[in-house]
């Protein structure tokens, strides 16, 4: 009992890997096309779970504002609305958008918290796996308004018209990646600049946070002058 109370007391001070957690459940049950309510019920549930743990990290970060708070609330309550049954498409470019802000902002208050540490952690492994899968989120949500303001933005050889949210999330960690492995191309021109500003974040991202990670390793890892002069 004591081991398993030590582990859940560590583990409960990382909000970036519970939040990692819940994205693979929801990506694991994305696969799952249902139309049941239950299924919707249990994939909204998740997506709130998500929300919260990001105000949670929001909280613990240098930019805990109204801001980021009046993101998570707003993504909540549009989400809350959907569940109860208004599908129209201003009530959904609404929740996506306050989604995408909220998920920008959480990998933005991330960011900010690897770059003030000195020293390589265990919260700062989770949290470059959080803000890469925060950003993917964020630019499919992004995506997902693109395609809803500007009907037929992607193409797909076996699908036309509204592409899946599984899809649109295949397309944007493909692009982030920088794997090029996604067969939807994006055809509008938002979309293609939505894709472009995505590949530049990616690409910034290989290059700043792993270099930042791999520094901190050799720091923590380098004699202090103390240990030098003895």
């Amino acid at each position: 009992m004591s081991i398993a109370y030590q582990f859940w007391k560590k583990f409960r001070l990382l909000p970036s890997a519970w939040l990692l957690l819940v994205q693979f459940f929801i990506l694991i049950l994305s696969f799952l096309t249902s139309d049941q309510g239950t299924y919707r019920v249990v994939v909204w549930i998740l997506g709130v779970l998500a929300l919260l743990l990001i105000g949670r990290v929001i909280r613990e970060t240098y930019v805990f504002t109204f801001i980021g708070l009046f993101f998570v609330l707003g993504a909540l309550f549009f989400s809350i609305l959907i569940l109860l049954g208004f599908h129209q498409v201003s009530i959904q470019v609404l929740t996506h958008v306050f989604e995408a802000c909220a998920y920008f902002y959480a990998a933005y208050g991330l960011l900010r918290y690897m770059f003030a540490d000195r020293y390589l952690t265990k919260d700062e492994l989770f949290a470059a796996g959080a803000v890469f899968t925060l950003i993917a989120w964020g630019f499919a949500f992004l995506y997902n308004i693109c395609q809803l303001v500007v009907p037929m933005s992607f193409s797909k050889p076996d699908h036309q018209g509204l592409q899946s949210w599984l899809d649109l999330l295949f397309l944007s960690f493909s692009l982030q990646s920088a794997t090029g492995l996604s067969d939807i191309f994006p055809v509008s021109s938002a979309a293609r600049v939505i894709a472009i500003l995505q590949m530049f974040f990616g690409v910034m991202f290989l290059a700043v946070v792993v270099s930042r990670l791999v520094a901190l390793q050799y720091i923590s890892y380098t004699p202090s002058t103390k240990e030098k002069n003895e």
